[in-house]
């Protein structure tokens, strides 16, 4: 819907991390997505994108997702944003555990959980597999690893000033 308004192309994308990125966010703490799920929905952004002529079908895919000031187009990454909402999630869960009766009460439950419905084990899973390098040589995965090995280190940067 966004994408039919006469918007110049920097609007259009900021409308998409403003209005449709949030309501996914929100999401992703209480809804168990899987991977493919996550991958299925960028996969149907850049579709639609290209379908609107925002994005050439033969255009790069990662300079979607780089800054703006870095010459990309600044389209928030689904995945990434999924990562870090995980991981901010269980580190909250971790440190206000303590002072909040509440928080204490969810921590426990989590403890309870299946691998796959935790919370706190799927954030270390994903900073384990953002810590470890990736051995993909392809040109377009070096791309991938780049944007990856970038949120990682903004990441552990800010799990470290916490």
């Amino acid at each position: 819907m966004i994408l039919k308004f006469e918007l110049n192309g920097r609007n259009k994308i900021t409308a998409v991390g403003a209005l449709a990125v949030p309501v996914l966010r929100y999401s992703f703490g209480i809804i168990n997505w899987r991977t493919e799920e996550i991958k299925n929905i960028e996969r149907k952004t850049r579709k639609m994108l290209t379908m609107y002529k925002m994005h050439h079908p033969k255009a790069d895919i990662d300079r979607l997702y780089v800054k703006r000031k870095e010459g990309g187009r600044g389209l928030v990454q689904i995945e990434a944003a999924y990562k870090a909402e995980i991981i901010n999630i269980a580190e909250y869960l971790n440190t206000n555990y303590k002072q909040d009766q509440f928080v204490n009460i969810v921590k426990s439950h989590e403890s309870t959980q299946p691998k796959m419905n935790s919370i706190i084990k799927a954030a270390a899973k994903i900073t384990e597999e953002l810590s470890q390098p990736n051995e993909k040589s392809d040109a377009k995965q070096d791309g991938i690893q780049h944007t990856e090995a970038r949120l990682g280190e903004s990441l552990m940067k800010k799990l470290k000033t916490k």
